[in-house]
């Protein structure tokens, strides 16, 4: 047992390529199919989209995809990313369990995002692209973006979610000191937008909603692509830096994780420390538990179904496979706007599909307060969003401790929580909301899923 709270790892080690699971999946993926027409989509059809480099990516069959020197040079702002062993918090908590945490809340945006925002910027700025299109729901992907559109010199337009847009200014803020233009969605800026307003003038908007805005805004210029911070495959790809660091480090700490936690909303961040690890398993190289854990009131893994979905509301994208609530469901405004989202990454829903990880669904006040003990001994605040692996790793602890059974357990804080003081402020005082499952919403949502052949 070592006694070490901090696993660094020198400049030298950030990893060389991105790991790419569907090289090891013993099923291929669903593939993705034309909203229009409703077969498979090709590289033209996302075009318009996404720079060719990117496309590749998402359709590689490729286990090692080379990181270019540039994204790699930028990525040393942060990377690597401390591994911590949560002493204080296992003495807390008197469990004979090890707590391991990956912090990505040391990059400049605060948050695990700019590991696929750097590299995305720097695929659509080597294509000649002048401009990128985005959504964002707590602000955490709309910071990275902006933050990396800076780093290499392209504009950045954000379609910010209406509640996080009103519960978190600050992060509104840091985007346009990054110089990011940023909006409140539902906006008046698109055609989609407008249309939703007229329907419904207040709005809370969801990441579905200012998708469509940020697709729109997108196809209708030459010098404009749209980018995305989760769900689609070569998103998951770029986070996997997270895992292979954490690889390393644990073998610095001399101890294998048994179980491995990560927050889900669109599945970046769980994928980003669970597939290297998921990798080994699926080569027979060792064997881990995995649960992914995400809001009660936006349970996509745990209440959804397995289906066909729009990717948004406005029906713009393409159709994927995924764990979905249907794209016309709209959170409630929980705290965890990068939650708030109707779907899963299609390969994260795959392996849920496939039995190969758990989820959890956990309320926002049980959230809340797992992330007020953490930071009360561990001295981190986190963003809202971990708070929800934060309070599934305390839980298979305290299970540890009432079996009497050593174990392992390693979770990803993909974020601090300085600009959500406001959202701690109202669980403090004891106003925070707690929202159930919204079983009604769900169901009329899903009576609108599309109808697909086959």
């Amino acid at each position: 047992m070592t006694s070490q709270t901090k696993f660094v790892l020198s400049e030298d080690r950030i990893p060389r390529v991105w790991y790419n699971i569907a090289a090891d999946l013993p099923w291929p993926p669903p593939p993705p199919l034309h909203p229009g027409t409703g077969q498979p989509i090709g590289p033209a059809d996302l075009a318009p989209l996404f720079p060719m480099a990117l496309i590749g990516q998402e359709v590689s069959a490729e286990r090692e995809i080379g990181i270019p020197d540039p994204v790699r040079e930028a990525y040393a702002l942060y990377r690597p990313s401390p591994l911590y062993r949560a002493h204080r918090l296992e003495r807390a908590l008197d469990t004979p369990a090890h707590i391991y945490y990956k912090y990505e809340g040391v990059s400049p945006a605060g948050s695990h995002k700019p590991n696929t925002a750097i590299p995305q910027a720097f695929f659509n700025r080597e294509e000649g692209m002048r401009r990128l299109t985005t959504e964002t729901g707590a602000g955490q992907w709309g910071s990275a973006l902006a933050f990396a559109g800076a780093l290499f010199g392209l504009e950045v337009k954000v379609y910010m979610v209406r509640a996080s847009y009103d519960q978190k200014p600050y992060r509104r803020n840091l985007m346009e000191v990054y110089g990011a233009s940023v909006v409140a969605s539902p906006s008046p800026d698109t055609n989609y937008g407008r249309r939703v307003l007229a329907e419904t003038p207040d709005s809370p908007g969801s990441l579905g909603m200012a998708i469509s805005e940020a697709v729109e805004d997108a196809v209708g210029r030459d010098d404009t692509h749209y980018s995305l911070g989760s769900v689609l495959n070569h998103v998951l790809l770029h986070q996997t830096v997270i895992g292979q660091e954490a690889l390393e480090q644990m073998a610095l700490a001399g101890e294998e994780p048994d179980t491995i936690i990560g927050c889900t909303g669109g599945g970046s961040n769980f994928a980003g420390l669970a597939f290297p690890f998921l990798g080994r398993q699926l080569r027979g190289e060792a064997a881990y538990r995995f649960i992914a854990v995400e809001p009660e009131a936006a349970p996509s893994l745990t209440r959804g179904v397995y289906a066909y979905d729009f990717g948004d509301t406005g029906r713009l994208t393409p159709l994927v496979k995924m764990h979905t609530l249907g794209h016309d469901f709209i959170p409630e405004p929980i705290h965890a706007g990068g939650l708030r989202y109707h779907g899963m990454a299609p390969l994260v829903s795959l392996l849920k599909e496939r039995g190969l990880i758990e989820a959890r669904a956990v309320h926002q006040r049980a959230t809340f307060e797992a992330g007020v003990r953490f930071a009360r001994v561990e001295g981190i605040l986190p963003a809202p969003e971990p708070t929800h692996a934060i309070k599934v790793a305390i839980d298979e602890a305290l299970r540890a401790k009432a079996e009497g059974r050593p174990t392992v357990i390693l979770f990803n804080l993909c974020g601090h929580g300085h600009f959500d003081l406001s959202a701690y402020e109202r669980h403090l005082a004891g106003r925070l909301e707690d929202y159930e499952y919204p079983a009604e919403k769900v169901a009329a949502a899903l009576e609108a899923l599309p109808v697909v052949a086959g």
